[in-house]
């Protein structure tokens, strides 16, 4: 690691820790933070839509045909159509001519919703629903390995989908009372809910506690351990001069929280 790539690792610590900062109170250092992630995944994207959409699916369509003539020489002329429906987009911004982009926005929002809707279908219901109508396999009812309750091709597994899909649907029937056998059924769903939920909040939980951990072990093997370890081929004398400045920096910002919050609170309120 040379010096130049130390310190934007350094820069990169700093952004980290600004986020985490937030875990105390909203801070200057945490609103750069935001700003700076704000702006820079802005510009990423707008230069991700220029080179994927515009680039490959509008100019290189038209690279054939000529300006002159306004590209309908074009082998693909056709897709100066939506070329026109994008630039009309941006009349939005005037009060006079907004109106005009209402079209290719409906235009737009129909198509979408046109190619979402059996999409959603399929991988949301379709899918779950033959999830459910598949055969039990009665022969190889705990797994076709003995009882292996981890093979999801066990016939219990299959029994425990069909059987938690149709309780949690019957605790959704209001037009029957849930007592008795229907409604033993009812809570049963219930708690297959709340098994689903629990499993998405869970897998959440984990996911964040992962990117955390990454976080650090950036702080520490990418950071920390660079700047303290001489025996590195690439080690550099400036490496702990960046890195201690900085927690000089952290050090004095703590230091005068400290103190700013002694003040207010040996001040007499009026």
């Amino acid at each position: 690691m040379d010096f130049t790539t130390f310190l934007w690792t350094t820069f990169a610590a700093f952004v980290t820790l600004a986020t985490f900062s937030f875990l105390y109170k909203d801070n200057p250092f945490y609103k750069i933070a935001e700003h700076l992630v704000v702006g820079v995944s802005a510009g990423y994207f707008v230069i991700i839509l220029w080179h994927n959409g515009l680039v490959t699916n509008l100019f290189q369509k038209l690279a054939d045909g000529d300006w002159y003539v306004l590209w309908l020489n074009s082998d693909e002329w056709w897709y100066i159509i939506p070329a026109i429906l994008g630039m009309l987009m941006w009349t939005r911004f005037s009060q006079k001519w907004g109106w005009i982009s209402r079209w290719p926005m409906s235009l737009y929002i129909g198509i979408a919703t046109g190619i979402a809707i059996p999409l959603e279908m399929s991988n949301r219901v379709n899918k779950q629903l033959y999830a459910m109508m598949v055969k039990i396999e009665w022969d190889g009812f705990f797994g076709l390995s003995g009882f292996n309750l981890l093979d999801t091709m066990s016939g219990l597994s299959q029994l425990i989908v069909f059987v938690g899909a149709v309780s949690a649907l019957i605790y959704f029937f209001f037009s029957k009372a849930h007592t008795g056998v229907f409604g033993g059924v009812a809570k049963f769903g219930i708690w297959i809910l709340m098994i689903g939920f629990g499993s998405s909040f869970g897998f959440t939980v984990m996911a964040r506690i992962s990117l955390f951990i990454q976080r650090l072990q950036f702080l520490h093997l990418s950071w920390m351990q660079p700047a303290v370890d001489s025996s590195n081929a690439q080690y550099n004398a400036g490496f702990p001069i960046v890195f201690y400045g900085f927690l000089l920096m952290i050090l004095a910002y703590i230091v005068y929280e400290l103190v700013t919050h002694l003040r207010d609170k040996g001040t007499p309120a009026k």
